[in-house]
């Protein structure tokens, strides 16, 4: 379990192919003080298992599946924000994130405000419900706070009921890579994960099945699933 916070922003310094999956090596800082083979670190919002470990950096693979299933930014080059999985004597200080990766979502426009950045985002269609104005959402990992959204029971009439707001601060932009984005820029999404769980238990309650899953939703988005 991740919180969104992003500890620092790492560099995949190579790609290559590993028996089909796709194996990285990341260099990094902070998240190597205490880092384990075995580990779980968010690599831009999917969780991933460190399978070495050295003094600079460490590595992990991704299944095909992951790869087609993420933001197309796993090359040698690319920075990505990461987080290591929360001690429980940590500071809760986003909010629940699992780094199973709903979809990726297209940056349709980024506009300066006075102190911020806003981007507006198009989610996946079968992602849009989760979204809610002042609700969570996880954007390449990083927590964030979701300003307007359209559809139903949304807040903004301009916007598509697939399209959401958000507004990010200097401190966020400089610590993530979020400030790289630009129109037409693809990230990783994961909803706040206590709005699948009111679904489910609501679908139940109705005696109907929960609409628009994705089965291979956890084999797709981490290579730490182990069930």
């Amino acid at each position: 379990m991740f919180t969104g916070i992003i500890e620092e922003v790492g560099v995949v310094v190579a790609a290559s192919d590993s028996g089909g999956d796709l194996r990285l090596r990341i260099e990094a800082e902070h998240v190597l003080d205490d880092l384990a083979i075995g580990d779980s670190v968010a690599v831009s919002g999917c969780c991933l298992t460190a399978v070495t470990i050295d003094p600079k950096g460490f590595e992990v693979e991704l299944s095909r599946e992951t790869v087609a299933k993420t933001a197309p930014r796993w090359r040698a080059g690319a920075r990505v924000n990461l987080e290591r999985a929360l001690a429980m004597n940590g500071r809760f200080g986003g909010h629940i994130v699992s780094g199973h990766v709903e979809g990726a979502g297209t940056v349709l426009a980024k506009r300066t405000e006075p102190g911020a950045f806003v981007l507006t985002l198009r989610a996946p269609e079968r992602m849009a419900r989760y979204l809610i104005p002042k609700g969570s959402v996880t954007v390449d990992g990083v927590s964030l706070t979701v300003v307007d959204v359209g559809g139903p029971a949304g807040s903004s009439e301009a916007l598509e009921p697939t399209d959401f707001t958000l507004w990010l601060i200097p401190h966020t932009l400089e610590l993530t890579t979020l400030g790289e984005l630009e129109p037409g820029s693809h990230v990783n999404l994961e909803a706040d994960t206590l709005a699948r769980y009111a679904e489910r238990l609501l679908a139940f309650a109705e005696g109907t099945a929960p609409s628009g899953g994705d089965s291979g939703h956890r084999e797709a988005t981490a290579a730490t699933e182990e069930a």
